[in-house]
């Protein structure tokens, strides 16, 4: 763009009013919102869990922040284990040569967790499992 010396040139300022709200600010209305979500693992196996590793917590805030820490790490892998399965399914069923009538469609397929998709959901969390050696 050429400008002469002639014309008046306009600056323009922009302001941004997206401005995070400070570390405490965000912390307390986490905090607003845990008093009245109930988590799946409940307070007291959170605590439990807790005391036997020696932490011993003041505020049950901070167990339920903990529970909801440990549901979404179960849901994770959980998660995880389920796209095993899935992959595991649909390469099992594309080697095999049956009609389409026999197949259900992914929506009516069921899946049940297994060792075989656990192990590897676990292995990307940093868990190794090992199967128990069968004793008769």
């Amino acid at each position: 763009m050429v400008v002469s010396n002639d014309e008046e040139v306009e600056s323009t300022e922009y302001v941004v009013d997206d401005v995070e709200p400070a570390p405490g600010e965000a912390l307390g209305e986490l905090l607003m919102h845990l008093e009245d979500y109930t988590p799946t693992v409940p307070d007291a196996v959170a605590e439990q869990y807790l005391h036997m590793a020696g932490f011993e917590a003041v505020d049950p805030r901070i167990v339920r922040i903990i529970s909801v820490t440990a549901q979404k790490f179960i849901s994770d892998i959980a998660n995880d284990a389920l796209q095993h399965c899935k992959t595991r399914s649909n390469s099992q069923h594309s080697g095999s040569h049956g009609s389409n009538k026999d197949k259900k469609s992914n929506k009516d397929r069921k899946y049940t967790l297994a060792i075989e998709d656990l192990t590897p959901a676990l292995a990307d969390h940093g868990i190794t499992m090992r199967k128990p050696q069968y004793f008769v």
